[in-house]
């Protein structure tokens, strides 16, 4: 049974499935196991990062193609939402309707980016997927009567997802049942349904054919397979499930802007747990995003209490001191390159 919801894409590894089954565990039982707003905001993120990596890794890790348009999407699908809650209300018709349109202009979008530029170079594909996002970066700040300009649109959401609802009058395990917990959930399982969908889409034989036009794309069309049309269809279901997460990011948030999902170091993020956690996997999304986020969130933390017990020596306090925290970001990023070349999950998998 569990084999056929993974896709008979088991974690082939002991360690891995422990990681995979803590983590979701984790995740699942966050508002209750780790109590705190930061606590929650931190997991919500990482549930809709998953979907985002994941994403990116079916058109990078398994098709090839190198992207930098994939925050455009996202943006896409958090402006949907919050423009159809500005503009028709706090309802769940305007998400639906919100989202919908969000992924109908990404459809044409997607399409039009594989058609046009998936003809040409690799590298001239990467640039010119890279001037498209920084132009609707660009076009979203300057629409201001429409997406809020440079500060974004804060918006009200149906009742249920408010922070004033409340589910149960009592406590549940000494957790309040409000709106913020019914949405976290509602992420929750939105992100397992379409990771479990990104799963069932690179195991299939539409999978295969991606990753043989990655490995040799003249000799997946000498037996019969068009590259450019499978490159596209990769690019829009990319796209859409980008939009998606996008969407769902909105609605944790109750806000959209140029700098929370357009922005090109939400890119370099992108590209950084997916190589910490392995292309080409899937599973690599959940361990990648994990890590990376926890490391963001708490790292600073962990450096001050280091920096506090180590008091008594100036040099150590000063190497660890909390300022220092982004540096041991990136020392930690390149440990991980050097120690897991293929990325934690390809290690464990012995590939």
């Amino acid at each position: 049974m569990l084999s056929r919801i993974l896709s008979h894409d088991l974690p082939r590894s002991r360690t891995l499935a422990a990681l995979l089954i803590t983590i979701v565990v984790g995740l699942l039982l966050t508002p209750f196991i780790f109590p705190g707003a930061q606590a929650l905001a931190v997991a919500a993120k990482i549930l809709v990062f998953i979907i985002l990596v994941a994403s990116y890794d079916l058109l990078l890790g398994y098709t090839g193609i190198a992207s930098f348009a994939h925050t455009m999407f996202f943006g896409v699908g958090a402006y949907g939402v919050a423009i159809a809650c500005t503009r028709i209300g706090a309802s769940w018709s305007a998400i639906v309707i919100g989202t919908l349109i969000a992924l109908s202009l990404s459809l044409v979008l997607s399409t039009v980016m594989g058609i046009v530029s998936l003809r040409v170079r690799a590298m001239f594909y990467a640039m010119i997927t890279l001037a498209m996002s920084s132009a609707f970066q660009t076009l979203a700040g300057k629409l201001y009567s429409f997406t809020g300009g440079g500060d974004g649109l804060n918006f009200s959401l149906p009742n249920a997802l408010s922070a004033g609802f409340r589910l149960a009058k009592e406590p549940f395990l000494g957790v309040t049942l409000n709106g913020r917990i019914v949405t976290y959930y509602l992420i929750f399982f939105s992100s397992a349904l379409l990771f479990l969908a990104l799963l069932r889409i690179v195991n299939s034989k539409f999978g295969r054919v991606l990753q043989a036009i990655r490995e040799n794309d003249f000799r997946a069309e000498a037996i019969g397979f068009r590259p450019v049309v499978y490159r596209t269809a990769s690019n829009v279901l990319a796209a859409l499930f980008a939009t998606l997460a996008g969407a769902l990011f909105a609605i944790w948030l109750h806000y959209s802007g140029p700098e929370t999902t357009l922005s090109f170091e939400i890119m370099v993020d992108i590209l950084l747990m997916l190589v910490i956690g392995g292309m080409g996997t899937m599973y690599g999304a959940i361990l990648g995003v994990t890590l990376f986020l926890a490391a963001e969130n708490y790292l600073h933390n962990l450096m001050l209490f280091a920096a506090e017990g180590l008091s008594d020596l100036p040099f150590l306090a000063a190497l660890f001191s909390p300022d220092r925290w982004l540096l041991w970001l990136g020392v930690l990023f390149i440990l991980s390159v050097y120690f897991f070349p293929n990325g934690i999950v390809g290690r464990l998998r012995g590939t």
